[in-house]
């Protein structure tokens, strides 16, 4: 069993990751001016409230309206002050998360590809690389499913497996990769 997990599994080979831009800094405005900036806000849409609700006869206390609105306003700043910073946008479509998402796959999916590739046709790779994985993933099978590992009951792990996918993946040191014994080996832990 390998030590590092799947997700360190092939690392090194893939191609050096680009160099992240730091953070734009934005430009602070004074305290002076923010205040004067706020008070013009509120000014303003104490104006447009009073309005509606004269234009509806409704009356309310200007004093009340200005505390709601400013009020409102705190919140919005402290709401501001606390969220999280917008994240970077990646590549050149910036597509956010999922088009990272995608492309992380992509990226895995081809390192497999390429890992197996070599596989085929050299038998130390194979043993190192794809073995180990796919015993890792027999053990996940056999502990979701059957609440036990190849290690801890190798019988009744046998039993599930088959012969021919026990014998594959309880002794590293065996032949080259075989697209067809693959595929048996893979529907066998298919089946768990």
């Amino acid at each position: 069993m390998s030590d590092g997990g799947l997700g360190g599994l092939f690392e090194g080979g893939g191609a050096p990751a680009a160099a992240e831009r730091g953070p734009r800094l934005r430009r602070r405005r004074s305290p002076a001016a923010r205040i004067s900036g706020n008070v013009v806000l509120v000014a303003a849409a104490t104006v447009v409230v009073v309005a509606a609700l004269r234009a509806g006869s409704v009356r309310a206390p200007l004093l009340l309206v200005v505390a709601l609105i400013t009020g409102l306003r705190l919140v919005t700043i402290a709401a501001a002050a606390v969220r999280p910073p917008a994240r970077a946008r990646g590549g050149a479509g910036g597509g956010g998360d999922a088009a990272r998402a995608a492309d992380s796959l992509r990226a895995s999916v081809r390192r497999w590809e390429q890992t197996l590739d070599k596989a085929h046709s050299d038998p130390d790779t194979y043993a190192r690389n794809v073995l180990p994985v796919l015993g890792e993933l027999a053990d996940e099978r056999l502990r979701l499913r059957h609440g036990l590992t190849r290690s801890s009951d190798p019988r009744r792990a046998r039993e599930l497996l088959g012969d021919e996918a026990w014998a594959v993946l309880s002794d590293p040191g065996r032949r080259g990769l075989r697209t067809r014994d693959l595929e048996t080996y893979v529907q066998a832990m298919e089946r768990l």
